[in-house]
């Protein structure tokens, strides 16, 4: 068991799942707090870092690419203050950060989890709906089963004209976002399947206009996508081999693509050596005092499990 607690948020993890819960101090970015709670099974991570600073350190966790729904829907452009995945650290919690990716490195290595290798399915479940967001020329909506485009009296004249957009998620090949930065405008565009069109954002019946000066710092736009997009077949799904999102993942996820007998790897010689590598560390951190009696207890009982 392995926990830092900071203003910004809680991490736990159990050596199964990171638990990553958001800070209710006011620095705590509004997406953070909008997507809540957040548990990261061990399959869908690829690394864990701690870099340190002179006046705060961050721990960012490293998702499989394809993993989660909102990395997917985000494609990189999330700012580091939304990134659910970045934890700010103060620098007297240095050691115990440091302690954390240790304790997550080795299960990675215990569990041979795949990490350099994508995901053919979802395994985070992406936000909880229903979900509504309100951009400039109007609102979109999500209840878990079809999207609906409102329009408001700034949208273009064809989109008025055409009234509201309704499209159940059968019928959509997939949901694109762009960030506002700055005054530059973003949007939220749904795909219907088939050929279509492309037209500008304000002009296109199927897109929601992200006015920039407005909603430049909000992101929480990214929820909707993500939430879409966990609905929608994954772009890397085998249909001989996924399974649905939110269904138990795959062997090839949670031992490495190994079954039966030994399949942890419990009877590797390597793996052997760095449960009880790890088991020296342990002694060593809590004689420096970076453990408390108490977690020391808890991780090497942890440790001594895998065995």
């Amino acid at each position: 068991m392995a926990e830092i607690l900071q203003r910004a948020g809680t991490w736990t993890f159990d050596g199964d799942t990171v638990r990553i819960v958001p800070g209710h101090h006011k620095s705590v970015h509004k997406l953070r707090k909008l997507l809540g709670e957040v548990a990261v099974p061990l399959a869908a991570v690829a690394g864990i870092a701690y870099e340190p600073g002179r006046r705060s350190g961050w721990l960012r966790l490293r998702l499989r690419h394809g993993a989660d729904p909102l990395l997917q829907a985000a494609a990189g452009r999330l700012p580091d203050a939304a990134d659910p995945y970045r934890l700010e650290v103060e620098p007297d919690r240095s050691g115990v950060a440091e302690y954390f990716v240790a304790e997550l490195r080795n299960a990675l290595l215990l569990e041979q989890v795949p990490v350099e290798e994508p995901c053919d399915r979802y395994l985070l479940p992406g936000p909880p709906v229903p979900l509504s967001v309100q951009g400039t020329d109007g609102t979109a909506s999500f209840d878990g089963e079809r999207v609906r485009l409102d329009w408001n009296w700034v949208a273009e004249g064809g989109k008025s004209s055409a009234g509201p957009r309704a499209f159940a998620l059968h019928e959509l090949e997939g949901v694109q976002w762009t960030p506002a930065i700055g005054w530059e405008n973003g949007s939220l565009r749904f795909r219907p399947k088939g050929a279509h069109a492309v037209l500008k954002p304000e002009h296109d019946p199927n897109c929601l206009v992200l006015w920039g000066v407005r909603q430049a710092k909000d992101v929480s736009s990214v929820l909707v996508a993500a939430a879409v997009t966990a609905r929608l077949p994954h772009p890397s799904a085998d249909s001989s081999t996924a399974a649905p999102a939110g269904g138990d993942a795959p062997a090839a996820l949670t031992k490495g693509g190994s079954s039966g007998a030994g399949a942890d790897g419990r009877d590797d010689p390597e793996v052997l050596d760095a449960l009880l590598r790890r088991l020296r560390e342990l002694g060593e951190l809590h004689r420096e005092g970076v453990l408390t009696d108490e977690e020391f207890t808890a991780a090497k009982q942890a440790v001594l499990r895998r065995f």
